[in-house]
């Protein structure tokens, strides 16, 4: 990881491989390509490119260029998240890890930041937008979302949240300060919104300098959030709720975004458990989780968790509902809760566990439960689980000694374990789905890695959700 400053202006934001550092510039051919985020192509290649102009939430427009000749223009202007609040809130793409986003390998997603802000906690008012670019932006409710309920008892923090149809990081710092009108400490957070999540994570080390200085200093002091925000802040469609992006229609693959070690951690804290959630995310549930601060780590839960569904064959999950992290929510994300059919999420309100029709998994610590009555057999570890869950620790172990031996701390065997194992059994649904005889046996069970009776309820829930039509015929020792 490359060290970062906090010095103005920045051109060093993000924390980058150093080979990645400098790319190369475009060359005059494909300068109009490159004004509109297009990958650069071989001049030989006449693979047609596709780009998707989301214009608004429920409308896209798409362009066919090939490769070697000028991309149509397109106007593009500058629209924060409050330029329109109606569609702000409304059913927009989500950028992160799902099926429907796949990018060719190599493929760089772009920097898209649509606001910089600071978030001051006032002992008479509470929690305020104390600065913010552009200043125009609609921010309502980040001011809550950015320090989350409790954090009074902690230093440092870091937060995801979703505003509309944009995510957010914010970093948070308690200092304590010789003041009685700030009552002994000085409470702020310094955040970044973006329409993608999975890019975030690079200004951390930025975000964590900046507020620091803005916390041990006087309000008034933020060249070096100008400065950032005039280098990476986007340029979206009209409307703002949209990207233009871009990615040959063929050689698709997902990819997966995340800080090093994050999955390792996720998976090393639930143990078995994991194959539970495994199984919960895969049948798109809405699933909370609750944990007092810090909330940082908690997040990334919420991140890898969403990973867990990961399917890369084409078309595979068009039609069911995508699994939406909306990481930290508060009192305030209710009523959006009360309509979302599938999402992740965490919250340090204990309040929420008692809202029953707002969730379908409860995640305390590493207590996993479910009040539903239908769901609570899956909440059993069956031998298969346990199979898999030996299998991904030999995984594990074997990532662990190639990174200690290699020094090779990149690699996401894990992420992809499970999404192998996810191809396995969706490659074998449809392959039986498509033959003469469309029954599913107790052998192509077994072979894709589930246990014939412990996992039929699953099955069964699997084939309704994903409408694959096969007939499930497997024994039940309970019947005559």
């Amino acid at each position: 990881m490359v060290e970062q400053s906090d010095r103005a202006p920045l051109l060093d934001w993000e924390e980058v491989p150093p080979s990645e550092l400098a790319p190369a510039a475009p060359s005059p051919d494909n300068e109009d390509s490159a004004n509109l985020g297009l990958s650069s192509y071989p001049s030989d290649c006449t693979a047609g490119v596709e780009i998707t102009l989301n214009t608004s939430p429920t409308t896209a427009k798409t362009v066919t260029a090939v490769a070697g000749e000028s991309a149509p223009s397109s106007p593009h202007t500058h629209s924060g998240p409050g330029a329109d609040e109606a569609e702000a809130e409304g059913d927009c793409t989500f950028h992160g890890l799902s099926v429907r986003n796949r990018r060719i390998t190599g493929w760089e997603e772009k920097d898209q930041i649509v606001a910089v802000f600071v978030v001051t906690f006032d002992t008479r008012s509470g929690n305020m937008i104390e600065w913010c670019l552009p200043q125009d932006v609609n921010l309502e409710g980040v001011e809550f979302k950015s320090m989350a309920s409790g954090s009074h008892r902690i230093s440092n923090d870091f937060i995801y949240f979703r505003k509309g149809c944009y995510f957010g990081l914010a970093c948070f710092a308690n200092m304590p300060v010789e003041s009685e009108l700030e009552r002994g400490a000085r409470m702020k957070s310094v955040g970044i919104l973006s329409p993608s999540y999975t890019l975030l994570y690079r200004y951390m080390h930025f975000l964590e300098n900046q507020v620091r200085r803005v916390a041990s200093c006087c309000p008034g002091q933020y060249s070096p959030l100008e400065a950032f925000y005039e280098d990476k802040k986007a340029v979206l469609p009209p409307g703002g709720n949209g990207l233009v992006t871009s990615c040959p229609t063929s050689a698709l693959a997902p990819i997966i975004t995340h800080p090093a070690g994050c999955m390792s951690q996720f998976i090393r804290f639930f143990g078995e458990q994991i194959m539970v959630l495994w199984k919960f995310a895969l049948l798109r549930k809405r699933i909370l989780i609750f944990s007092p601060p810090p909330v940082g780590v908690v997040c990334y839960r919420v991140y890898c968790c969403c990973s867990l569904a990961n399917v890369s064959i084409p078309g595979m999950g068009v039609s069911v509902p995508e699994l939406r992290p909306f990481f930290y929510i508060n009192v305030a994300d209710i009523t959006a809760l009360e309509t979302e059919l599938s999402y992740v999420a965490c919250t340090t309100e204990k309040i929420f566990e008692e809202k029953k029709d707002l969730y379908d998994v409860y995640i305390d610590n590493q207590n996993v439960k479910t009040h539903r009555e239908s769901l609570q057999p899956l909440l059993r570890l069956n031998s298969a689980d346990r199979e898999k869950y030996r299998k991904l620790c030999e995984q594990r172990q074997m990532l662990l000694y190639s990174q200690e031996v290699d020094g090779d701390c990149t690699s996401s065997e894990e992420d992809l374990f499970f999404m192998e194992q996810n191809n396995r059994i969706f490659q074998t649904l449809c392959e039986v789905a498509a033959s003469s005889d469309p029954t599913l046996t107790a052998e192509h069970v077994r072979a894709m890695g589930l246990d014939p009776q412990g996992d039929r309820g699953f099955l069964v829930d699997l084939l309704e959700i994903y409408g694959i039509d096969v007939m499930l015929v497997i024994d039940n020792p309970c019947c005559p």
